[in-house]
């Protein structure tokens, strides 16, 4: 089993910019992003294979955010610029042994989420 513990929200200005962290307790596994607003589906945002070498995005963030990985920290990021009113969320860092790509919904770890709000 491994802990996933997420950092970097908080609040912006649109059109600023802000990186989520998540830390890792351990183990090599795919790992990525969703996002969810309340009362709307978990969606997925980003992934990123144990390497890093192997990269998906949502269509609607691909351009805007970039996902990358420091194995020797436990460390996936996700930097998000460009920000948007509407990428306000609860934003979810996710681990599975499995690269899923882009169709990815059920991760098996889920972190704790933090929140970004991007004001308008």
């Amino acid at each position: 089993q491994v802990q996933l513990v997420e950092s970097g929200g908080g609040l912006v200005q649109a059109g600023g910019s802000l990186r989520l962290s998540c830390a890792a307790s351990g183990g090599s596994y795919a790992m990525g992003w969703f996002r969810q607003v309340p009362g709307k589906e978990r969606e997925f945002v980003a992934a990123i294979n144990w390497s890093g070498g192997r990269t998906y995005y949502s269509d609607s963030m691909k351009g805007r955010f970039t996902i990358s990985r420091d194995n020797a920290k436990n460390t996936v990021y996700l930097q998000m610029n460009s920000l948007k009113p509407e990428d306000t969320a609860d934003y979810y860092c996710a681990a599975d042994p499995i690269t899923h790509g882009s169709s990815w919904t059920r991760p098996l770890y889920w972190g704790q989420g933090t929140q970004v709000t991007v004001s308008s």
